[in-house]
């Protein structure tokens, strides 16, 4: 079970873009811990070198400062490369709402550049991020690969078409790739601030400063939260994958179903802060229902979840207290 284990070839190079995000410093930490090789591939546009500094002067850490928009700049950064973990993307759907054009070029493209990079310099394994998004209107609950409704989002789109280039470069030119549907990630280093932070480093931060947070919606809405291990768990062993199972998209969740409202109350108890949320109107775009089934994970990737929402949330917690000042 988890990552912690995992093994490659000795003297394996990993490529990790969008490295100094939450998610993808994240795997860098991880890649080092194993004692593997990791470049870090960021234009610092999202992501925050604070998240990366600490990183500096691990052996077989690189920090490469780029923009995936450049194909000549993703062609060096996967030259020699074993393994390519795509994080970098925008993420939040109500901001691709304001910006669909913006997240055209960085999503759809930036991702095709790295995939056709990732091609031409002979890697072996490309795992990158997509979203549970996808299912979009879908109703039925569990959500299941194959199972997805009309997209509500610039955001869902550019996820929807990273997967069909996915297939299409599995098929045609034989690069074995990995979609990994992630499904509300959590946990230490993600972001707090701006409009568009996820809800609960954002809450926790309002909570500690004696501000009320302001749920969007009636906190009836549920989320199938996924601790950040997991994730790292699924994207370490989409690399061991089968070739069989490339071209292909994954639920990576644990496979739980929390309400926000409840999350709410809970961080509240944690904290031993007591106090009532405000509510504002529902978020266009977003999802009212969310929940996995990662039966497919399991059965090709060999994914095997550790943390459910309640352990992870205990870690998170601990993370914030400390570094959420």
């Amino acid at each position: 079970m988890g990552f912690q284990n995992v093994t490659f070839p000795e003297g394996s190079i990993f490529l990790v873009t969008g490295g100094a995000g939450f998610i993808g410093s994240n795997l860098c930490e991880a890649i080092l811990d194993l004692g593997y090789e990791v470049r870090c591939l960021d234009d610092l546009s999202n992501g925050l070198q604070a998240n990366v500094d600490f990183l500096s002067d691990r052996k077989g850490y690189t920090f490469i400062k780029g923009d995936i928009r450049d194909l000549e700049t993703c062609k060096k950064a996967c030259r020699g490369v074993d393994y390519v973990l795509n994080q970098a993307a925008w993420g939040s759907v109500p901001r691709s709402i304001e910006m669909p054009l913006f997240y055209e070029e960085n999503n759809i493209r930036g991702t095709l550049n790295m995939m056709e990079a990732a091609r031409q310099e002979g890697v072996k394994k490309f795992v990158y991020a997509s979203s549970s998004s996808v299912y979009g209107d879908h109703p039925v609950l569990p959500k299941v690969e194959g199972q997805e409704g009309n997209l509500l989002s610039p955001y869902a789109l550019t996820k929807r078409a990273c997967e069909e280039y996915g297939k299409l470069y599995k098929k045609l030119y034989g690069l074995d790739t990995y979609g990994l549907r992630y499904f509300n990630v959590f946990g230490r280093r993600q972001n707090p601030d701006g409009a568009y932070a996820a809800v609960i480093p954002k809450f926790i931060r309002q909570l500690l400063r004696g501000e009320v947070p302001t749920i969007n919606g009636d906190g009836k809405q549920s989320r199938d939260f996924t601790y950040i291990d997991n994730v790292i768990e699924a994207n370490l062993k989409a690399c061991l994958a089968d070739s069989e199972a490339a071209g292909e998209a994954f639920n990576i969740a644990y496979g739980g179903r929390e309400y926000l409202i409840d999350i709410y109350y809970s961080l509240c108890e944690a904290l031993d802060i007591k106090a009532e949320p405000n509510f504002g109107p529902d978020r266009p775009g977003d999802i009212k229902h969310s929940n996995a089934d990662i039966s497919k994970a399991k059965r090709l990737l060999g994914y095997d979840p550790d943390y459910d929402f309640a352990s992870g949330i205990r870690l998170a917690i601990d993370w914030y207290k400390e570094n959420l000042v």
